[in-house]
């Protein structure tokens, strides 16, 4: 070849043209040598992405969507077979008709536009392809300058030698900006019409069609005029191109657009506060930044029980005054997994993101007993252990003398059992527990049943001084409901990418056994002692108000402060904890905010349980139970009027039977004026109080 062409050139005899066509020969050969680099080059970097940041969405329990994180950009990615017909013709015909036909560039456009940018000396008219643009919309700034363009061909090229002209349009789709936050034309359709891209009507897709040209100016929000008249003459091209009827087009162009409120578009539907945690917990599991997540188009399997959801949020938004600004913070979790199954963080998330489930600390009052108790049985207790309940004095260790009263200043003012104190909620047993046991045992059981918040070992710890979260007490109170597992409360079941390759999926591992399964059932058991009346004695048990409500077995422990009012219980299915107080701590004075927690819990309980069988607690090996009468302790005869059924290890279990009850009492109704007596002696207005604790 280069033989031929300098024999060629010897036969010129014209200097200049002879040297013309040397340069000639040498820009050509020197182009097809850059084509020939290029294309190599390109071919080894193989196929760019298609795809850059979307939405991550969240799934229920049962795999419907609850809600979506996005940054600042708003993104899906929807197949081409689930984007309308119409509104994808819609599309080529607005931005590029000969899209199936070009190999990236449409030289005649071009060569149109670049003539007209070379006689205003500017480069304001385009001719983009839909390939270009969707480079464009990928990888580069939109600036309007020669380097641009030049790398806008580069990925043109890319895109076209490893893509299909389907994969190339289904990209573009759903990376094209429609204004408002919203990329792609399934975001899009959920922005403007409250509908998937597969659903739309003909001016529906036509609406969409005209905004990409000028996201602001063609907004129906923010130009509707503009809008409309774009919308009308994209019908008229489908019209004119035959893809939709004349009849069609007359009908979509009368047709009145609905369109969604955009206010609406910033609320989260399902669970906010969940959500929320949702994602704190995706940044552990996947080690990344909120935005990193928010924009990562990951979809994350969550543990939210929707129908659970949304009885507590209507349960809390029934039961707290409208006009009050007391707070709630509630939390249920399947105890056996740890699956947190609803949660509330607050009264309206809108108006509070502060998520007082999880973030807020508050000091649990007597929930904060069972721990305590736990550690008693531990350390040889039984159900009918006996301590006197009176005031006292506690002289402690530095010489400093501690003072604690019980509920409205009721004692007993003789001998109670481990029973009655947990039912009675009775504080002068606590402290004398705490004291046996020392301070410094409750703080280790306390960390044991995963409470991580800062605890002192105080004797006013067992009355729950410390401040804790929801969250650490409910993960404690699953742990008494496993049988003494340890469990952490969770979000998430599973975490795919966009393609749904498993990024993270929760490991199923063995539940390490921390505490002793026959002690955690005995402390079971004697929590269901709040709600039973036969062991109220010298005050009401202090779960009366609400037992009436309840229609099957259950165990809790309520708890109060001056600030803070907690209601936490569990049957055999799940756990649920329900904290109300004042942000700035102003003391809960009204009676009936007092009730709430309570009222939350029992109204929550009730509801998911409702069509289910009943279950009872099982009892363990090595448990035995055994028919105690109330008062004294000891095995029940026919002539205890008050009696329980209680649990004990095996061999710790009473042997003697009462003898404070005699047939005689029963004959001669003493029983009946002893109760009369001591009912006429605490006066009305304290069975008042005691009625609504």
């Amino acid at each position: 070849m280069f033989r031929s062409v300098k024999k060629m050139l010897a036969k010129i005899k014209n200097r200049q043209l002879r040297w013309l066509l040397i340069s000639f020969c040498f820009i050509a050969i020197s182009m097809v040598i850059f084509v020939v680099a290029l294309f190599t080059y390109t071919y080894s970097l193989g196929p760019p992405a298609l795809t850059n940041n979307q939405n991550t969405v969240y799934y229920s329990q049962n795999g419907k969507v609850i809600g979506e994180e996005h940054g600042l950009e708003n993104r899906y990615w929807v197949g081409l077979d689930h984007i309308d017909e119409d509104l994808i013709q819609a599309t080529l015909t607005t931005e590029d008709r000969n899209f199936y036909n070009h190999p990236g560039f449409d030289f005649k456009r071009i060569l149109g536009a670049a003539i007209q940018d070379i006689r205003s000396l500017s480069m304001e008219q385009g001719a983009s392809t839909i390939t270009q643009q969707y480079a464009r919309n990928l990888y580069l700034t939109h600036d309007k300058t020669w380097k641009r363009k030049i790398k806008e061909a580069f990925y043109t090229i890319r895109l076209e030698m490893f893509y299909s002209k389907d994969e190339i349009l289904e990209g573009y789709l759903n990376t094209i900006y429609y204004g408002h936050g919203a990329y792609g034309v399934e975001a899009a359709s959920r922005y403007f019409f409250d509908k998937s891209a597969n659903d739309l009507s003909i001016a529906e897709a036509a609406m969409l069609a005209a905004i990409p040209k000028g996201p602001s100016y063609y907004s129906p929000f923010n130009h509707a005029e503009n809008a409309e008249r774009r919308k009308n003459q994209i019908v008229a091209n489908l019209a004119k191109q035959h893809v939709i009827s004349e009849a069609e087009a007359d009908a979509a162009m009368q047709e009145a657009l609905s369109f969604t409120e955009p206010n609406e578009q910033s609320k989260k539907a399902i669970a906010p506060y969940f959500q929320d945690e949702v994602l704190r917990e995706l940044q552990h599991v996947l080690n990344k930044t909120k935005e990193e997540i928010r924009s990562g188009g990951y979809q994350v399997y969550t543990t939210l029980h929707i129908d659970k959801q949304l009885t507590l949020e209507k349960t809390v938004e029934k039961t707290i005054s409208s006009d009050t600004e007391l707070q709630v913070g509630a939390l249920a979790v399947n105890h056996q997994t740890g699956a947190i199954l609803s949660m509330v963080g607050g009264k309206d998330y809108n108006e509070s993101p502060f998520n007082r489930a999880v973030q807020a600390k508050r000091m649990p009052g007597s929930t904060f007993k069972p721990f305590l108790y736990y550690a008693a049985l531990e350390n040889g207790y039984t159900p009918t252990t006996t301590l006197m309940s009176k005031p006292t004095d506690f002289e402690l260790a530095n010489g400093t003398v501690y003072q604690p009263s019980n509920y409205n200043g009721y004692y007993a003012d003789e001998p109670i059992t481990l029973a009655e104190a947990i039912a009675l909620s009775d504080n002068i047993y606590a402290v004398k527990t705490n004291l046996f046991l020392t301070p410094e045992r409750l703080v280790e059981t306390a960390k044991q049943f995963g409470i991580k918040s800062n605890l002192q070992p105080y004797p006013s710890l067992a009355l729950g001084t410390a401040s804790v979260s929801v969250k650490e007490m409910t993960r404690g109170y699953s742990m008494i409901a496993n049988g003494g597992k340890e469990i952490d409360p969770y979000t998430i079941e599973k975490v795919t990418d966009a393609e749904g390759n498993v990024l993270y999926e929760r490991p199923e591992k063995e539940q390490k056994s921390v505490f002793d399964p026959r002690q955690t059932f005995i402390l079971t058991h004697l929590m269901t002692g709040m709600f039973d009346e036969s062991l109220s004695s010298y005050m009401r048990v202090t779960g009366a108000a609400i037992s009436d409500e309840l229609g099957r077995q259950y165990a809790g422990k309520s708890g109060t402060t001056k600030t803070d009012s907690w209601m936490i219980g569990f049957s055999p299915e799940v756990v649920t904890s329900v904290w109300t107080g004042y942000d700035n701590n102003i003391p809960i004075e009204k009676t009936k905010e007092q009730r709430y927690a309570k009222q939350i819990w029992a109204g929550y309980m009730e509801k998911i349980h409702e069509g289910k069988p009943l279950r009872t607690f099982q009892v363990p090996d090595g448990v035995v139970g055994a028919y105690v009468d109330t008062e004294s302790g000891n095995l029940a005869t026919p002539y205890c009027d008050n009696h329980r059924l209680m649990y004990f290890l095996e061999g710790t279990e009473p042997t003697s039977y009462c003898t404070a009850h005699k047939p005689d009492d029963a004959e001669s109704g003493l029983d009946d004026k002893k109760e009369k007596d001591s009912e006429d002696k605490r006066g009305f207005f304290k069975r008042l109080l005691d009625f609504f604790r």
